[in-house]
C-alpha cells in the first residue's frame, strides 16, 4: 500500500471504502499502465475512477501531458486535492456510467471492484447503456465490466486503453458482450494475468488482470501473458506469450481463462457432447437464513416439528467426507444431532411450524435479502433430492458426491437433476466427473478468482462437456457398480475408469503447445 492510500485509509472506514468498491493501484502498475497508454504519442491520460490518482504520479513532473478523469466519491477527491499528484489535473465529481460523449486520448483505470448485488443503480446504468450503444446488458454484470465497456466506445482511434480489473469477466456469460466489443475491431493487443493478485490488491478476493487495448493499431493475434510478481511487468511484453492466439480464433462465447494456462490435451470433440443433454444443474436451496431454516434433530423435536416438515438436507460442505453419501452416512449425522434438517412449512403449518414462524418473525428473518421477496418468507424452494453434487467452490480440484441420501442440498454444492434420457446414465456421469480425465475436461468450464479459488455457476456445469451416450454405453453396467463402491470406498476412481477416459483427452506435446 502506497504512503497515500495508507493515509487515506486511515481517515475513512472500510465500509466507506467498501460501498465504493474502492481497492487502490500498485505504484508499479501503475506506472507500466501509464507508460504503456501514452506510447501511444498521445500526450493525454483519463482515468474514469481517479480515486488517489495513482495514473498521475507516473507524469506528475511531466507539463506536456494533460490529466483528467472522472471521480463519484467527493470525500476521496477532498483528500486527493490536498495530498496527491498532478493538483493541475481535471477531474469531474460525477458518475462516470452515467456521463456520455466525451472522446479520450488514452484511458487508464481501475475501476470500482463491485459484484453486481451491490451494483447500486444499475438499472438506470443498464439503461444508459442501451440508449447510447445498443448494448443489453446482463444482470450479473459487475461494475468493471461497465466500466471497461463504456471506455472502449469513448477511446480516440489515436489512442491506447489499459485497465487493471477482475478477469472473472473473461469465463462468464456476462463476458461475452465484453470479449466482443474487446476483439470486434481488432484493436486488443494483450491482457495480463496478475497470479500475485494479493501483492497487487492485498484485500481483494478476486482474479486480476490487465487489458491492453490499442486503437491505433489493428492487431491480427491477442498475446496472453501471466505475471507471479508484480516486479515482472518491466519487461513482461517482451517475453514470449503463454499464449497467442489469432483473433479470428477467439470465441467471445468461449472461456478465455484457460489461455493462461495453456491446456496439456485437445478434446477429442466427436466423443463429447454437453452435459445438459443429460440433465442439468442447479444451484442449491438458498434459503435466507441458515440459521433459521436449518435445525437439528434435537432442536426440531424440542419445537415440535414432525418430518413432515423439516426434510433432510446436506447443509454443509463438510457434513460430506467421502466420494458418496448414503442414507447411512445421513443417519449417523441425525444421530449426532448435526443441523441435517429444513424447515419446510407446510401449506397449513403445523401449531409447532406456525409458533416457530412467529419466533423468527420477532426476530426480524421476514426482512432477509431474500427471505423479504418470498410470499410467504418462509416458503422455501421445493427441490427433489440430487443424485451428484457438486462444490460450487475449490482450490485443487472439485468435490463431487453421489448423492444416496434421499437428502436436499443447500448452495455448498450444485446439484445435478438428470432429465427422462439421462436417468441411466447418472452413474456413468457421475464416474466421469470423479475421474482425472473427466475433471481436467470440467475445469476448462471452472471460473477463477483470487488466490487459487475456482468457482463453478450452473451454467458453466451445464455448458460443459460430458461423454456421448455411445461412450457410455460401452461401460458395462457390472463395472460400473464394481467401480462405484471403489470410489466409494477409496475417495478415487480405479485406474482402469481413468484409463477408459482417457480417450476424450489427446496429450499436446511440447513442440505443439
Amino acid at each position: 500500500m502506497s504512503p497515500d492510500s495508507a493515509a487515506y485509509c486511515g481517515q475513512v472506514s472500510k465500509e466507506h471504502r467498501q460501498k465504493h468498491g474502492q481497492f487502490f493501484t500498485h505504484p508499479q502498475a501503475a506506472r507500466f499502465m501509464a507508460d504503456w497508454a501514452l506510447q501511444s504519442g498521445v500526450p493525454e491520460l483519463f482515468d474514469p475512477a481517479v480515486g488517489l490518482g495513482a495514473f498521475f504520479a507516473p507524469v506528475a513532473d511531466a507539463e506536456n501531458i494533460q490529466c483528467a478523469g472522472s471521480e463519484i466519491d467527493a470525500a476521496i477527491i477532498n483528500f486527493w486535492r490536498t495530498d496527491g499528484p498532478r493538483q493541475d489535473a481535471k477531474v469531474v465529481h460525477e458518475n462516470y456510467l452515467l456521463s456520455w460523449g466525451a472522446p479520450h486520448g488514452n484511458i487508464v483505470c481501475n475501476p470500482p471492484y463491485m459484484r453486481f448485488q451491490k451494483f447500486i443503480g444499475r438499472e438506470q446504468v443498464f439503461r444508459a447503456f442501451q440508449r447510447h450503444l445498443g448494448l443489453k446488458l446482463s444482470g450479473y454484470t459487475n461494475i468493471a465490466s461497465a466500466f471497461l465497456l463504456k471506455s472502449i466506445a469513448e477511446l480516440r482511434e489515436a489512442g491506447r486503453l489499459a485497465y487493471i480489473m477482475p478477469l472473472e469477466f473473461l469465463n462468464t456469460g456476462y463476458g461475452k458482450v465484453v470479449k466482443q466489443r474487446l476483439i470486434e475491431k481488432g484493436h486488443l493487443a494483450a491482457i495480463i494475468s496478475v497470479n500475485c493478485e494479493k501483492e497487487v490488491f492485498p484485500e481483494a478476493i478476486t482474479s486480476v488482470g490487465i487489458v491492453l487495448y490499442d486503437a491505433a493499431r489493428h492487431h491480427s493475434s491477442v498475446k496472453f501473458y501471466t505475471i507471479d510478481s508484480v516486479d515482472e511487468l518491466a519487461d513482461v511484453l517482451r517475453r514470449v506469450p503463454i499464449t497467442e492466439v489469432p483473433v479470428g480464433q477467439l470465441n467471445p462465447a468461449a472461456k478465455w481463462l484457460s489461455y493462461f494456462s495453456p491446456s496439456k490435451f485437445t478434446v477429442e470433440e466427436d466423443l463429447l457432447a454437453p452435459l445438459s443433454d443429460y440433465g442439468h444443474f442447479s444451484r442449491g436451496i438458498a434459503t435466507g437464513a441458515n440459521e433459521f431454516f436449518v435445525l437439528t434433530p434435537s432442536e426440531a423435536k424440542l419445537l415440535d416439528i414432525g418430518l413432515a416438515e423439516a426434510v433432510p438436507c446436506v447443509a454443509r460442505s463438510s457434513q460430506v467426507k467421502g466420494a458418496s453419501f448414503s442414507q447411512a452416512d445421513y443417519e449417523n449425522l441425525a444421530e449426532a444431532n448435526a443441523p441435517v434438517l429444513l424447515f419446510r412449512a407446510a401449506d397449513t403449518p403445523s401449531d409447532g411450524a406456525c409458533n416457530y414462524i412467529w419466533q423468527g418473525e420477532q426476530k426480524g428473518y421476514n426482512r432477509r435479502f431474500i427471505t423479504k421477496t418470498r410470499r410467504p418468507w418462509y416458503k422455501v424452494e421445493q427441490r427433489s433430492p440430487a443424485p451428484i453434487l457438486l462444490g460450487v467452490f475449490s482450490r485443487g480440484g472439485y468435490k463431487v458426491i453421489r448423492n444416496d441420501s434421499g437428502a436436499v442440498n443447500l448452495t455448498c454444492f450444485h446439484g445435478f437433476h438428470p432429465n427422462f434420457f439421462g436417468v441411466e446414465y447418472v452413474d456413468r456421469l457421475f464416474l466421469y466427473l470423479a475421474s482425472n480425465p473427466g475433471r481436467s475436461i470440467m475445469a476448462l468450464s471452472a471460473r477463477r478468482y483470487g488466490d487459487s479459488l475456482d468457482k463453478f455457476e450452473p451454467n458453466d456445469l451445464n455448458g460443459a462437456l460430458a461423454p456421448c451416450p455411445q461412450l457410455l454405453d460401452q461401460l458395462p453396467a457390472g463395472d460400473v457398480a464394481r467401480a462405484l463402491s471403489c470410489t466409494r470406498e477409496t475417495g478415487k476412481t480405479p485406474k482402469w475408469v481413468d484409463d477408459f477416459f482417457e480417450v476424450l483427452r489427446t496429450p499436446i506435446g511440447p513442440a505443439h503447445r
